[in-house]
């Protein structure tokens, strides 16, 4: 079993790693991993894609919101929002009240160089990605940076990120020593 005592909420933009990084984390920790979109995906029967095309974003962001708030009931896990949840009020105070939160910090430019490796995010259809990525971390940043934890990633191995982060934890008690 392990010593971690609250759920851990991993924010930050797409393609900061925050699905990567948990499930290493959650490996290393010996917890369950979740992803909210992968949970979004399979309450709502169809991809996120397809939510956004079909319903909008506002459909999307209150299906998520009630996703994560399910999620958060559970025992101590590692927990992958989606990159606009932590802007969400409602589910960043759930968060801050039922979880550790941690902001996976990374630059813009690596940013942009991963989420263009694939085309399946919905917030960057209609336009530059790169532009899209700036004007959704500047709105978004005042958000994150509101997570109790913040985590520096540059374009490494994610298991630096994951040391990083059991130590942050262990340094604020929110998990017990080995």
């Amino acid at each position: 079993m392990s010593g971690l005592k609250r759920t851990v909420a991993l924010v930050g933009m797409m393609g900061a790693g925050k699905s990567s990084v948990g499930r290493r984390l959650a490996a290393r920790l010996g917890v369950e991993f979740r992803d909210a979109d992968a949970e979004i995906e399979q309450a709502a029967g169809c991809t996120i894609n397809e939510i956004f095309s079909r319903y909008g974003e506002p459909a999307f962001r209150d299906g998520e919101r009630k996703v994560i708030a399910r999620l958060l009931t559970l025992p101590p896990h590692v927990l992958a929002t989606g990159g606009g949840a932590f802007a969400d009020d409602e589910t960043r105070e759930r968060i801050k009240t039922d979880a550790a939160s941690v902001w996976i910090r990374v630059p813009l430019d690596v940013l942009i160089a991963r989420v263009g490796r694939r085309d399946t995010r919905p917030m960057l259809k209609d336009g530059d990605p790169a532009e899209i990525m700036t004007r959704l971390l500047q709105a978004r940043e005042p958000f994150y940076a509101q997570a109790d934890l913040t985590v520096n990633s540059e374009d490494g191995p994610h298991t630096l990120a994951v040391d990083r982060i059991v130590e942050m934890l262990r340094d604020r008690a929110l998990l017990e020593a080995a």
